[in-house]
């Protein structure tokens, strides 16, 4: 049975009106539009879900402090209403169960987030996790993440579409994963190391895809996104 791989848009800016506007563009085509540190540390967490409107919003904030402090966070944060919360895997199983304890705590019923666990960050090769001190391959430290992270209580992972098959064969289908470092065919890699085009992300197991700047910067950001869920669907 062929996977429902949902799309959603990353809107990377510092201005509200701009963000507005890309929600409002690309909504009818995407499941949710992720809004991150950029725009939370310049406008501020309240006018995340402003800009969201009615589009499902992706809050990815990859908390990372003591246990405490992170469930304090997501208690801090449940007015926001987000669809998807991220927070990094690597701050262990203690912070992860005290975020999923104060989300199922703060949260009315059916309206909790899905906790995403960020394992390595797409940006990160094999060189630039060694120098972090992680002597191992991106791919066996996303396992030892994923496994981890699933086992503390979140529902799915953020990963590379690189490490999309080898989670799947170790976890199964149910934790959610979310694939960002996505590229459509013939568009620029940037600062992502480990890319796939929409459709390869589906095939090899991901729940949704997210993609910035060949959606945002395109000339028709709405006619991008069409032309990205279409190859979803494909």
């Amino acid at each position: 049975m062929k996977r429902h791989t949902g799309l959603i848009v990353a809107l990377d800016t510092q201005d509200v009106a701009q963000a507005r506007a890309w929600a409002g563009a690309v909504g009818p085509a995407a499941g949710a539009v992720k809004l991150g540190l950029e725009f939370a540390y310049s406008a501020g967490l309240d006018a995340m879900a402003e800009v969201a409107g009615g589009v499902p919003l992706f809050l990815d904030l990859k908390l990372h402090d003591i246990p405490n402090t992170v469930g304090s966070a997501v208690r801090a944060l449940s007015h926001l209403r987000p669809r998807l919360l991220t927070l990094h895997a690597s701050g262990g199983r203690a912070m992860m169960e005290a975020a999923r304890k104060a989300c199922d705590e703060s949260f009315p019923e059916g309206e909790r987030p899905a906790l995403l666990a960020v394992t390595v960050l797409t940006s990160l090769d094999d060189q630039a996790l060694a120098e972090t001190g992680v002597n191992d391959t991106p791919r066996n430290q996303v396992l030892r993440l994923g496994k981890l992270a699933v086992s503390s209580g979140m529902d799915g992972l953020v990963c590379s579409a690189h490490e999309l098959s080898p989670l799947r064969d170790a976890l199964g289908d149910a934790p959610l994963l979310v694939t960002p470092g996505i590229r459509p065919a013939g568009s620029q890699a940037g600062d992502q190391k480990r890319i796939m085009t929409p459709a390869q992300a589906r095939d090899a197991g991901a729940d949704w895809i997210v993609v910035g700047r060949p959606v945002t910067q395109a000339a028709d950001p709405a006619e991008a996104a069409r032309a990205i869920a279409a190859e979803l669907a494909g």
